[in-house]
């Protein structure tokens, strides 16, 4: 394996709406999909499209979507073996809004992704010491991420946390032993409740992370581009100007892409110039998942933009 990815998976319930209703008011919505996602699930997605070897530690329920979403990780050549089934639970779901401009609003319902536990993280222990790389997210309980970066610590496997959704719960003496921390501008906000309307305040926010023992923060800005802090530098990368139909999904492609390209060469910067290009070509098409696209796709649309 090169990559394990420990987090959630949900079904996506997508509504394309022309406006938001106010309360007690019925609108028509002209479009709706149904589609596989979860932080975690579509991170491993992303991941695997590009040719990463894949393993997942997650729940489903045991309704009519957890075989669905077993099936679709496994069509794309993702290890399902420790992806359980939690009898009498409904499976993650989220239902999502998508307004004309492209932006994007998102409930989720964890169901069974509340169940993964540290147990769940030992009973894969023989065959994540196989991988090179652990991905996280926040979309299960702080337990099962707590003890996923103390597996990695023990067995010399870095460490990637996506503190998303962002949560004041989070204990720094953890998510400081993870080796990348990626949130986005509005998770630092809460993370650290400072502003971050411009990239300087951006990079002071990251700053106090680094202050409190952390290694590399990249912050994925959506049109702004991605900013990597550390002790001794920092780095950007332009965003891709494209037409934009749905962000649905957009910062998980940035992490699947960039835990990839990390693992090939350990180039940090190379990674997330191309995971930038890959999350900006995820958003030209609806959906999560099926708007990825593969590698081929990804260095012809950077040999175009040079």
């Amino acid at each position: 394996m090169d990559i394990a990815v420990i987090g959630s998976n949900m079904v996506d319930l997508i509504s394309y709406i022309d406006k938001m209703p106010k309360e007690g008011e019925t609108l028509e919505a002209p479009d709706f999909e149904i589609g596989c996602g979860g932080k975690g699930a579509n991170q491993a997605v992303a991941a695997a499209k590009l040719g990463s070897k894949i393993m997942m530690v997650t729940k489903v329920g045991d309704d009519l979507f957890a075989d669905n979403t077993i099936s679709n990780l496994k069509k794309y050549g993702i290890d399902t073996e420790f992806t359980v089934k939690v009898p009498g639970t409904s499976s993650g779901v989220a239902p999502i809004f998508v307004d004309p401009e492209s932006k994007n609003r998102i409930l989720i319902i964890k169901g069974a992704n509340q169940h993964l536990s540290p147990e769940d993280v030992d009973a894969a222990a023989e065959k994540l010491k196989q991988c090179s790389l652990i991905v996280l997210q926040l979309e299960v309980p702080l337990p099962a991420v707590y003890r996923a970066i103390e597996f990695g610590n023990e067995h010399g496997i870095p460490v990637i946390l996506n503190p998303a959704p962002a949560s004041k719960e989070l204990d720094f003496e953890y998510v400081c032993k993870s080796d990348f921390f990626i949130p986005n501008e509005s998770e630092l906000e809460i993370l650290t409740d400072m502003p971050v309307e411009t990239d300087e305040q951006i990079r002071a926010a990251a700053m106090t992370l680094i202050e409190r023992g952390l290694k590399n923060v990249i912050v994925t800005m959506r049109s702004r581009g991605v900013m990597w802090v550390t002790r001794d530098d920092v780095q950007t990368v332009a965003s891709h100007k494209v037409n934009a139909i749905d962000t649905t999904g957009a910062g998980d492609a940035f992490i699947g892409c960039f835990s990839h390209y990390y693992v090939q060469s350990g180039d940090v910067m190379d990674a997330m110039k191309k995971a930038t290009a890959f999350a900006a070509l995820s958003v030209t098409k609806r959906g999560t998942q099926t708007s990825y696209p593969g590698r081929e796709e990804v260095e012809q649309f950077l040999k175009a933009s040079v």
